[in-house]
């Protein structure tokens, strides 16, 4: 037959060993407000990094998002979505770690609880703190990312194509995008350079949105 095992009582309890569970008690009695702390100065450090972020967003650039080519436009808005999703989850999920879930508090089944029960609550509590904490962090530093990239295609993007400009002369047809005016005198940007029209030849000036021949943007 199989013996049987037999359950005995361990060594007593050293001081060094009341020492540590009394520390651990302390510990695990004072971690959620830790805890509670640190959400809330990353929240407070967040929002003032993101203050900035808003200020460097604000520097003269173009203002106009439908003024930028194709894909762009799209990505700058897409950008900014995404940018919003992230922002509105990372601080709903900054507000959960640094005050609590909107809920009661569910006691331990027994009454009265126990005093490490009641421990076990507040450990579990600061469990899902740290990790609304953890998340909300990811997702506001992505939202500042994503700010960043829309910011930087909105000024450095390509912008849209005018409208191109076709002039009929005696000696040809000059096309490309107009340029200033002197003297009568009728500055055409083409893809091969400036052309200078005078005005007082052209048989017909025709706004156009591509040149002939030329393949689309």
């Amino acid at each position: 037959m199989t013996p049987r095992p037999r359950v005995r009582p361990g060594p007593p309890g050293t001081p060094a060993d009341r020492q540590a569970a009394r520390q651990t008690r302390e510990l695990l009695a004072g971690e959620l407000s830790r805890a509670r702390e640190a959400a809330l100065a990353w929240r407070n450090g967040l929002a003032a990094l993101f203050a900035g972020l808003f200020g460097f967003g604000l520097i003269k650039g173009r203002t106009d998002v439908g003024g930028l080519a194709a894909p762009y436009d799209a990505l700058v808005g897409g950008a900014l979505l995404l940018c919003l999703v992230c922002g509105t989850l990372g601080a709903l999920l900054l507000l959960r770690a640094a005050h609590g879930a909107p809920t009661g508090v569910r006691l331990p089944t027994g009454v009265p609880a126990t005093a490490t029960a009641l421990h076990l609550g507040d450990h579990m509590e600061t469990r899902r703190t740290v990790r609304a904490l953890t998340r909300g962090v990811a997702l506001t530093i992505c939202c500042g990312a994503l700010l960043v990239t829309a910011v930087a295609l909105t000024w450095y993007g390509p912008g849209k194509d005018g409208p191109r400009i076709l002039v009929r002369t005696p000696s040809g047809v000059v096309c490309g995008k107009p340029g200033r005016t002197e003297a009568g005198v009728l500055l055409v940007r083409t893809d091969t350079g400036e052309v200078a029209v005078r005005l007082a030849r052209a048989e017909a000036v025709t706004a156009v949105d591509d040149c002939p021949g030329a393949a689309p943007p």
